[in-house]
């Protein structure tokens, strides 16, 4: 899993955080804006806590929230963490940092990429569709001139209306 797969992975699950009432009632126009405004920290030590990364990313400017990731079934750290600052020009400094020791570790710095919903980068079959067994081939996609969701199966479409 390379360090993307595992940035959405953290976005997916995210209403499992403490901050998820913080997440939801931003509007989306406010979390592009916090995501332009924040770093996604890879190999990050698994005994490091919110305090040192702020102290170690503090004269990149100022920081707002530090978030590190847990495994919600083991409860663990893993091993990576997003900061987000209150100036985007505190992204471009922060990049210096790249390739760093912090607590013995060569970190990795990037922006942090904004996650659309609905989109993902990897798929569970390369072809595009999910695998039971030997003849079969689904997926779905979404018509927006018709308003509602197909589920593609054996080569034929088959309407699924979403209630929500």
């Amino acid at each position: 899993m390379d360090e993307s797969d595992m940035q959405y992975e953290v976005e997916r699950q995210f209403p499992y955080s403490p901050q998820a009432g913080l997440f939801f009632s931003m509007t989306h126009e406010e979390r592009i804006d916090s995501d332009r405004r924040s770093i996604y920290v890879g190999n990050v030590d698994y005994g490091a806590t919110a305090d040192e990364l702020e102290m170690y990313f503090n004269g990149c400017g100022h920081v707002n929230r530090v978030t590190i990731p847990y495994n919600r079934f083991t409860g663990h750290p893993k091993g990576f963490a997003y900061i987000e600052f209150s100036e985007r020009e505190s992204v471009r400094t922060a990049m210096t940092l790249d390739e760093t020791l912090f607590r013995g570790r060569v970190i990795k710095v990037l922006p942090k990429r904004t996650n659309i919903p609905g989109f993902r980068t990897t798929d569970t079959n390369l072809r595009g569709g999910w695998s039971r067994g030997r003849g079969f081939r689904a997926s779905r996609f979404y018509n927006p001139f018709r308003g509602c969701h197909f589920i593609r199966e054996n080569g034929r479409a088959h309407p699924w209306v979403d209630s929500f």
